[in-house]
């Protein structure tokens, strides 16, 4: 989303006095507020709760850091453009949808990008996710660092998929993703943009065939009372990004952007080892449910997806990307 920059430091400047609420001359601490749309027993919201406590002991309490979960300040979308305007400090989004504020996140949703989750994590905490971290910074989104959000893989109604054939004639639920559409659309099944709040009754409808989506999220979410099909062909594995204010950013001393980065960084690693956890308890509940869970060859899904790889040679950034995540072991 793009905004009149006179108008966005205006604004940010006005607002400003509502995100620090708690500076002034008699007080010698400040207050950011943090929101995200997840629910409390989500691995994310426990990864951000270590860092608003990791923060305060940095800080010895003189940068405080109020979480809002469950969408109580907005969707995604709506928190990351409160970011823009510098009436909230930090959130978590998806790095499917900074792809509506830069190209450059479209990297993260290209099908089998990644070799590995080890490749993935490698390229998240080096030079290449350092880069993208910081390709915001001109929209007033500054990138803290990453947290897991799994492999996406698909889960149906009728019957598993096994192989990209069998995604012909099927309708799946993607997210507002340039590159989820084109992605679904390369394997041969019919994408079908729905918010995520309204999957579970388009399942239950038939408005869609199935959807796509990490264990964690096939769990809490209960559509595998509806799906019974759950195939892990892992073809994407997107991160979830934490994000700062850069408007607020800029106002910050040294000193609390080190503590900030500190703990941002160190809620990560904790992240990671829930979400692993997360992953293993997902599964087996579903397969409890009834689910069927199904391994299937992954190597005609790569093949079938090389030519929208190859069709971002004519986008020279995002080819790139792709060419240097390619080139790391």
């Amino acid at each position: 989303m793009a905004y009149n920059s006179k108008l966005v430091k205006f604004l940010g400047g006005i607002l400003l006095l509502a995100t620090f609420s708690c500076v002034g001359p008699l007080k010698d601490k400040r207050e950011l507020k943090l929101a995200h749309g997840l629910p409390v027993d989500h691995p994310v919201h426990h990864a951000m709760e270590f860092m608003a406590k990791r923060t305060a002991e940095l800080s010895e309490g003189k940068l405080i850091i109020d979480i809002y979960p469950a969408e109580q300040l907005g969707s995604e979308q709506q928190c990351v453009e409160l970011l823009q305007i510098g009436s909230l400090a930090i959130t978590k989004v998806s790095a499917a949808v900074m792809e509506s504020f830069t190209d450059d996140y479209k990297v993260f949703g290209l099908p089998y990008i990644f070799k590995s989750k080890e490749h993935a994590f490698k390229i998240m905490d080096g030079e290449i996710g350092q880069d993208l971290l910081l390709s915001t910074e001109d929209k007033w989104i500054r990138g803290l660092t990453y947290y897991d959000a799994g492999s996406r893989s698909f889960y149906t109604k009728s019957k598993p998929i096994t192989h990209p054939d069998d995604l012909a004639g099927l309708k799946i639920r993607v997210m507002r993703s340039i590159t989820a559409v084109e992605m679904t659309k390369a394997l041969g099944g019919s994408p079908t943009p729905i918010s995520w709040g309204e999957l579970y009754t388009a399942l239950q409808s038939g408005v869609v065939d199935g959807a796509e989506n990490n264990p964690p999220s096939l769990y809490t979410s209960r559509h595998y009372e509806v799906c019974k099909f759950y195939s892990l062909d892992e073809h994407t594995t997107i991160p979830d990004v934490l994000v700062f204010s850069q408007i607020i950013w800029d106002k910050l001393s040294e000193q609390e952007k080190e503590w900030i980065q500190q703990a941002a960084d160190e809620s990560a690693v904790l992240q990671r080892k829930l979400w692993a956890e997360s992953e293993i308890e997902s599964l087996e509940e579903v397969q409890k449910a009834g689910v069927q869970i199904n391994y299937p060859d992954k190597a005609p899904f790569i093949e079938k997806v090389q030519p929208l790889l190859e069709s971002y040679k004519d986008k020279p950034v995002i080819y790139s990307y792709i060419k240097r995540i390619q080139a790391v072991e």
